[in-house]
């Protein structure tokens, strides 16, 4: 079993507070987030990119496995999670996820690499916890 761990800590209101967040690694140390860099323009993280980023990474290394079961390597594998939060009436929630996937497969077909695409869309660890919300994809062939 693989145990990782991010923690964050918030000071104040909603709207007026803010708060800071962190990865175990320290990739991420203290960096600043709050309800404008949230729901608002101002720049910063927020959690909705953090997941986005943790999706496109778990797609990208789940795609190489489905990749070397056909007995194909990338040369590169680009993934973009773009994260969509509403506002509803019970509260904020996030109801889409659209994956945006350009791969550089020499020897691959369309077909297979599309077959694969969306058997990782589905199969990848952060797809399957996100399977709450909509998730789309477009994937090409570079």
């Amino acid at each position: 079993m693989i145990r990782k761990f991010g923690s964050a800590r918030w000071q104040g209101k909603l709207k007026e507070g803010q708060g800071t967040v962190s990865t175990e690694t320290g990739s991420l140390m203290d960096q600043k987030y709050s309800f404008a860099r949230r729901f608002g323009e101002e720049r910063g993280t927020n959690p909705e990119e953090l997941i986005g980023a943790a999706h496109a990474a778990c797609f990208a290394m789940a795609m190489s496995v489905g990749l070397e079961k056909a007995g194909l390597v990338a040369d590169s594998i680009e993934a973009k999670s773009t994260v969509t939060l509403e506002t509803k009436s019970e509260g904020a929630e996030i109801t889409q996820i659209h994956l945006d996937v350009v791969a550089r497969i020499p020897g691959a077909d369309e077909a297979q690499f599309q077959k694969i695409a969306e058997e990782t869309k589905t199969g990848c660890p952060v797809s399957r916890l996100l399977k709450g919300a909509q998730i789309t994809m477009t994937a090409r062939l570079a």
